[in-house]
């Protein structure tokens, strides 16, 4: 399935919650239009057979019952951005995170609508894969799930080439199970997703017994992105503590609906991706709760807004090279993006950034503002970290 008629799976099936937090940040915006949106309401009659013991078929008493049903009908409004000067034409070459295709894909077809000369393909190489071809300058913009590593960092200033970092949505990382799992319940603890994922329970942690005491000699089956995919990274230094360190006994993709159906199709499957891939298969995956120290905590959009889903929420990115963003097409596009992105990115199935980051993402690419903000100690992927790091000057 493509990004595109992913996202319309997506909106056809009614994120409002997520399409309302869009809403949200676009009302806070000065210069954005809001999404709108339409409360129907409408009562339906549904006749129920009143079933009394001991009392004949024929005689059975036939009750109407009126259901009040609220249907949120959300309008999209973009928002149009005038290119610096004339007509627009050319291509914009964007690849890597699978996580952030979808954005980047949604957004590349509405720009496209406006300015139909100009091409915006958008390939999915998982994030390492995508800077291996930025920083060759193979591409304009990089997705990425992730904050560029310091070899790619040096890779792009071998080649000369400069880059800005600009997040784009908050996404939280779905634990999955298949449906019929019924024995690990609601929730798993970090530290059971350590000792399942770790290194060192390659060949030693092979059933759901081995996890948990009490769970079944059920086989473990691992399933989760490939080691280019900064989902991956992320989740092995949120879940094992180092980047990359990780067991190798698992089945790898950077295609995540392969995860989906992988985990699907056993019953002692588990797997890890991107939250909006959980919610487009909620009717055949089963998500974890998260404990991460405080208590369960299930991956809704206020729990990974405010942190509270830890530690599997993080900020994801483009990042824009500094050569590519002086072609109109690409400025255009760049500042299209961070202006529609508070609104496109709830109906794919990701959350919002606050409003204040959109604001000073736009200051940043704006005034070409180079580097990543790990350059300061102590920065992480959560938004308060980032927004504190832009603050303080990084």
């Amino acid at each position: 399935m493509s990004a595109i008629s992913r996202r319309r799976v997506l909106r056809a099936a009614g994120f409002g919650s997520l399409a309302a937090a869009g809403a949200a940040v676009l009302a806070a915006c000065g210069e954005t239009q809001v999404v709108t949106q339409e409360k129907i309401v409408t009562q339906e009659v549904e006749k129920i057979v009143q079933v009394e013991k001991e009392v004949p078929v024929e005689v059975q008493k036939v009750v109407e019952v009126e259901k009040v049903v609220e249907k949120v009908v959300t309008k999209e409004v973009i928002v149009e951005v005038a290119p610096p000067a004339g007509p627009l034409s050319g291509t914009i070459l964007v690849d890597g995170s699978s996580t952030v295709g979808p954005i980047s894909q949604a957004v590349a077809e509405e720009f496209q609508k406006q300015f139909g000369d100009v091409r915006v393909p958008v390939g999915i190489s998982g994030t390492g894969g995508g800077f291996k071809k930025f920083c060759a300058e193979e591409t304009d913009v990089s997705d990425a799930s992730r904050f560029i590593k310091s070899s790619e960092q040096e890779l792009c200033d071998e080649n000369g080439i400069g880059y800005i970092e600009l997040p784009v949505a908050i996404d939280g990382i779905a634990v999955v199970v298949n449906k019929q799992n019924d024995w690990i319940g609601d929730s798993i603890t970090a530290e059971e997703l350590k000792t399942m994922w770790a290194p060192e329970a390659e060949g030693q942690v092979m059933t759901w017994s081995d996890v948990r005491q009490g769970l079944p000699d059920q086989p473990l089956l691992l399933y989760g992105p490939g080691t280019d995919s900064g989902t991956y990274d992320y989740f092995t230094k949120a879940i094992n503590g180092e980047e990359g360190a990780s067991r190798g006994d698992f089945t790898p993709s950077e295609d995540d609906n392969v995860l989906v159906q992988g985990v699907s199709g056993d019953a002692g499957a588990v797997g890890f991706f991107g939250l909006a891939y959980y919610e487009q298969n909620a009717e055949i995956l089963k998500a974890l709760q998260i404990d991460g120290g405080d208590g369960p905590v299930f991956p809704t959009t206020e729990n990974i807004l405010t942190g509270k889903y830890s530690p599997l929420s993080r900020v994801i990115f483009i990042y824009v090279s500094t050569v590519a963003a002086e072609r109109p097409e690409v400025q255009t596009f760049v500042e299209f993006y961070l202006k529609n992105a508070p609104n496109l990115v709830g109906q794919i199935g990701y959350v919002p950034m606050p409003a204040e980051m959109y604001d000073i993402a736009l200051e940043r690419f704006a005034s070409r503002k180079t580097g990543t903000v790990t350059a300061l100690e102590g920065v992480n992927a959560s938004p308060n970290s980032v927004l504190e790091a832009w603050k303080a000057g990084a």
